[in-house]
């Protein structure tokens, strides 16, 4: 229990901090960088943690932050490392509350265990929640540890924590969905630029292209509290027929077709602008609701589709090249794909046509047989798609030939169809029986 001399050193504490005086959380002056002042994150926390007044704990949060902030990588690992170790759930806190709820397996003993199960760092993240733009702060917060994580993966725990407060906070239903075109704010269509993580935006010029004809359009996802800071973005082109290259939707000097004419929606970009928001599941929401609104906008509109790229296919077919035992390659088709390493191959129509065939086979084996560890399709991108209650529709060779498109996947794109009544079975069909489901282009059957 807290003795009158320690609250009035803890309350003479904070009227010393709001004076300004922030000496106490000062760390050693060999731990000084650039001329700023270092003060010891982890105290600054636990002095959060402490307190109930909104004043304090608000001020405290927005110090915290700042100083992450401005820390050295060196200072924001040892940050981290002291969410792990001291601001976990209190042990013995738990144990007691395992043992009642043993003892009495009671509504109120269980609730007990779940508030005792809890990590202490949970509500510092909550309360670093209070300061001025605090959500997007940790958002960019979770994206330093993510970069850690590969070589300490005892913070998988602090990860843990982190998303399943934004899994809360970003729930879909708290997005709002805007259109956006050449006549858009912009300082929201320079992050556009920034972002598109896709098919990379040129200039201005280019964007142009991608927001102002007839023919595309453009929305992004807004959270309430990130009102200028869009989430993700969805870029689609309206066409006559499903493409199969992304060269020819994005040709600057194409011809528009007129949106009364148009039978096909084309997501041929869907960009993540925030890192640090990886593994929320926005899924199906987005484009649900993009679809929806086109019907509405553009009612003679009957199919709807993605053009994707496969990012993981040259990675995983390399590997299966390398390896005599692959059970997915043949002979004849290994021998074909010696083609990919001549140089300029893709640009010749009689080395291209040479590949194709044993590309596409290779390609049917990568969506439909490969597999995780875990038993899940390979291609992230797949996943995502299928997830979301799409079909496997087609295979389009040759259909990125940028410089990117040929290193990740040898110029491979998909095409995922969209088809409204068919998207909850195949969402069923996806997740709890890990079938994929596909056209018969693809399959061959």
């Amino acid at each position: 229990m807290k003795t009158a001399k320690s609250n009035s050193k803890t309350n003479d504490l904070f009227a010393r901090l709001i004076r300004g005086d922030w000496s106490v959380f000062k760390k050693s002056r060999s731990d000084a960088f650039d001329g700023h002042e270092v003060l010891d994150l982890g105290s600054i926390g636990e002095a959060l943690l402490s307190r109930r007044g909104e004043a304090s704990g608000t001020m405290l949060a927005q110090r915290l932050l700042d100083n992450f902030e401005q820390s050295t990588p060196e200072a924001q690992l040892e940050f981290f490392l002291k969410l792990v170790k001291k601001f976990a759930a209190d042990t013995e806190k738990l144990q007691n509350a395992i043992d009642r709820y043993q003892g009495t397996p009671s509504g109120e003993a269980l609730l007990r265990l779940h508030n005792a199960a809890e990590p202490r760092r949970q509500e510092l993240i909550r309360r670093l929640n209070y300061s001025s733009g605090g959500t997007h702060r940790l958002i960019k917060m979770r994206e330093v540890l993510l970069g850690f994580v590969g070589d300490h993966p005892e913070f998988a725990s602090v990860d843990a924590d982190f998303l399943h407060l934004f899994m809360s906070w970003f729930n879909p239903g708290f997005l709002e969905m805007r259109p956006m075109d050449w006549s858009t704010p912009a300082n929201i269509l320079e992050r556009l630029i920034k972002y598109e993580a896709v098919h990379a935006i040129q200039d201005w010029d280019d964007l142009r292209n991608r927001l102002d004809p007839v023919d595309r359009r453009c929305f992004g996802f807004f959270h309430p509290q990130l009102a200028e800071e869009p989430l993700i973005f969805v870029e689609v082109a309206l066409s006559t027929d499903v493409p199969t290259s992304i060269q020819k939707v994005l040709h600057p000097e194409r011809a528009p077709i007129p949106a009364n004419q148009a039978t096909t929606a084309v997501f041929y970009s869907i960009s993540n602008t925030q890192k640090g928001l990886a593994g929320v599941p926005f899924g199906s929401f987005l484009l649900k609701h993009v679809i929806e609104h086109l019907q509405r906008e553009i009612p003679n509109l009957d199919t709807f589709v993605t053009l994707s790229p496969v990012p993981g296919f040259a990675r995983w077919l390399a590997h299966e090249r390398a390896n005599s035992q692959s059970e997915f390659l043949t002979e004849e088709i290994r021998e074909s794909l010696n083609m990919l390493d001549v140089a300029g191959w893709h640009a010749n129509k009689k080395k291209a046509e040479t590949v194709r065939i044993a590309l596409l086979d290779s390609a049917r084996a990568y969506f439909l047989r490969a597999k995780t560890s875990r038993g899940a399709a390979v291609d992230p991108v797949a996943r995502f798609h299928l997830r979301n209650g799409a079909e496997l529709h087609q295979l389009s060779f040759l259909g990125d030939v940028s410089e990117k498109g040929l290193k990740q996947s040898h110029g491979l794109m998909v095409n995922y169809l969209y088809r409204l009544s068919d998207i909850e079975r195949n969402h069923e069909a996806f997740v709890e029986r890990r079938e994929i489901i596909a056209s018969k282009a693809v399959t061959g059957k």
